[in-house]
């Protein structure tokens, strides 16, 4: 019984923590200080921009420009408009998707037209700082978030600066055009526009969705500097070293890349909660999270003002790692310092286990941790087959609107796995050790190869070393301060699943095997004891959820928050 008081503790606080980290902030009103970011002023723009889609050489986009650049010089702002021919291959996108969707087709030669504003700053022979989004949506849909998010964002930042007295850097804002048929407004920029000299820092602004926490999920290289001056400015950020990895490693883009091969200090920021709104006809500014709209402007705006005011901008420096501890502060250290989380945490659970050290012990813990991580991959696998094929522009908006569902099918599942495999899980130092032994190999492979990214084993390990030794010696008081780590771990674990999920779930939701395995560990010294028959009863209850929900998402009708023109092309069949 005391265990599962210990167990319902944690898992509370461990939720708390979660949601804490995973929400936005509350949106704030039209009448906030002039000084500072206001998601219902940014709104105001959201709405007459997003008010219809605006595809690359639409009406609606030429009337969504004329409205911006008079936005842009009622801020006070030099404006200008750079009009240039739209690449066959992207026209002939534009065309083929229009047609799908019963759209006519513009008259006459297809243009795109990157609009740019300059804030002037009291020192122009300095480089200046950019602010870059997309004004062009996909074909029928208004895109709210994808980016007139971005766009409004960097409106309102601009009066928040300009209210707050002048910069010492120039800030210009750009709102490339045809990002959505292949980045070919910020080709252009990167490639042709002489602007571009007069660059030396860009925050980048997109959004997969229309909700949830808005992260720094990619820099520049050799981005040492760059994270620090972000972790200095934002108080209430969010953003990992582990998305810049995985980012990197994944075949994306957006506006930034054309400009990671020259020489700037870069970030790009976006949210991707509510994904089934991403590319929808029904991506409105009604259903967009005004609390994400407050997240991207707070944190941009920090960080804009920052590097506009700073003698120097930040150079390069050796890539480090970094995370957002809940969304309180970012953490921010040298990538060898995973080799020292790992140390410690051998030390302390070696420490733990060294006065009575049982071999078959340690080898049946060893066992175990590879059995569930074996169990919860292949769980994982096959809820995923259930869920239905997952390849073609339908199915890939079909999917993201499920992602929802395939969180709760994922929690079903690894719970299942994790119930039937701890229904006798050694609570002993010996046992303990070795099932963090898989853990640790994990741990050493990724501070090998990716030291970056590794702290989301190395730090848990550092953390359980420490609970197992506060245990072991430290009796009561020890028992806390475990229940705190596990609770912390716990915590963090909960929310990067759920970002996970978020970002790579409909293909790839084996990936919450590790956050999962890393709270385990924290948890096996306060797992209670259950007879068999209520184990096997639970494991199979949860499993069976979980088909469920796999099956129902598989035969579900489709979602009606799917691209029209992907839709149309796939003829709605699954």
């Amino acid at each position: 019984m005391r265990n599962f008081i210990w167990l319902a503790g944690i898992l509370v606080a461990a939720m708390v923590l979660a949601i804490f980290a995973t929400t936005p902030p509350a949106p704030i009103g039209s009448d906030a200080p002039e000084t500072e970011f206001s998601a219902g002023r940014a709104m105001e723009d959201i709405r007459v921009v997003a008010a219809a889609p605006r595809p690359t050489g639409s009406a609606a986009n030429a009337r969504a420009l004329d409205y911006l650049s008079a936005r842009m010089e009622a801020l006070g702002m030099d404006v200008s408009t750079q009009e240039q021919p739209l690449p066959d291959r992207a026209a002939g996108g534009l065309l083929q998707n229009l047609d799908v969707v019963g759209e006519p087709r513009p008259t006459g030669d297809l243009t795109m037209t990157n609009l740019t504003g300059i804030l002037r700053g009291t020192d122009p022979s300095l480089p200046a700082i950019m602010l870059m989004s997309h004004h062009d949506t996909v074909v029928a849909s208004p895109g709210a978030s994808d980016d007139t998010t971005g766009v409004a964002v960097s409106l309102e930042v601009v009066r928040a600066l300009r209210a707050a007295g002048p910069q010492r850097r120039d800030v210009v804002v750009l709102m490339t055009d045809a990002e959505e048929l292949g980045l070919n407004g910020a080709r252009y920029f990167f490639e042709e526009d002489p602007l571009r000299s007069r660059i030396g820092a860009i925050i980048n602004m997109e959004a997969r969705g229309a909700g949830g926490r808005t992260s720094l999920f990619q820099t520049s290289a050799q981005n040492g500097e760059a994270v620090q001056l972000f972790a200095d400015s934002v108080s209430r950020p969010a953003g990992t070293s582990l998305s810049v990895l995985v980012y990197l490693l994944l075949p994306n883009n957006t506006d930034l890349t054309p400009a990671l091969t020259g020489d700037y200090t870069a970030y790009n920021f976006a949210f991707i909660g509510r994904p089934g709104l991403y590319h929808s006809p029904m991506a409105t500014p009604e259903n967009l999270d005004q609390g994400s709209v407050q997240d991207m402007g707070a944190q941009v705006l920090a960080l804009t003002a920052a590097l506009a005011d700073t003698a120097e901008l930040p150079g390069k420096a050796p890539d480090v790692a970094f995370f957002d501890v809940f969304g309180l502060f970012t953490l921010v250290f040298a990538p060898w310092w995973g080799w020292l989380f790992l140390v410690v945490g051998v030390a302390g659970i070696a420490s733990a286990s060294s006065a009575s050290f049982d071999v078959r012990q340690f080898f049946a813990g060893a066992w175990r941790a590879a059995g569930l991580l074996l169990l919860l991959v292949f769980t994982m696998w096959v809820l995923n087959m259930l869920t239905g094929p997952g390849s073609g522009e339908f199915a890939y908006y079909d999917r993201l609107a499920a992602i929802p569902r395939m969180e709760w099918m994922a929690l079903m599942g690894s719970l299942a796995a994790v119930v039937m495999v701890l229904r006798n899980a050694d609570k002993g130092p010996s046992g303990f050790a070795g099932f963090a032994l898989v853990p640790a190999a994990l741990g050493l492979g990724l501070q090998a190869m990716y030291p970056s990214a590794a702290y989301v084993v190395t730090i848990p390990i550092m953390f359980a070393g420490i609970a197992v030794a506060a245990i072991q010696f430290g009796r009561s008081a020890g028992r806390i301060v475990a229940a705190v780590l596990a609770a912390v771990v716990v915590g963090y674990n909960i929310s990067l699943a759920h970002q996970i999920m978020q970002g790579v779930g409909p293909d790839l939701p084996m990936a919450v095997v590790l956050p999962v395995l890393m709270a385990v560990m924290l948890l096996i010294q306060f797992w209670p004891k259950l007879p068999g028959r209520t184990t096997w009863l639970m494991a199979g209850g949860l499993l069976l959820a979980a088909v469920a929900i796999a099956l129902w998402i598989r035969f579900d009708a489709p979602a009606e928050t799917v691209a029209n023109y992907a839709v149309s092309e796939d003829s709605k069949s699954k």
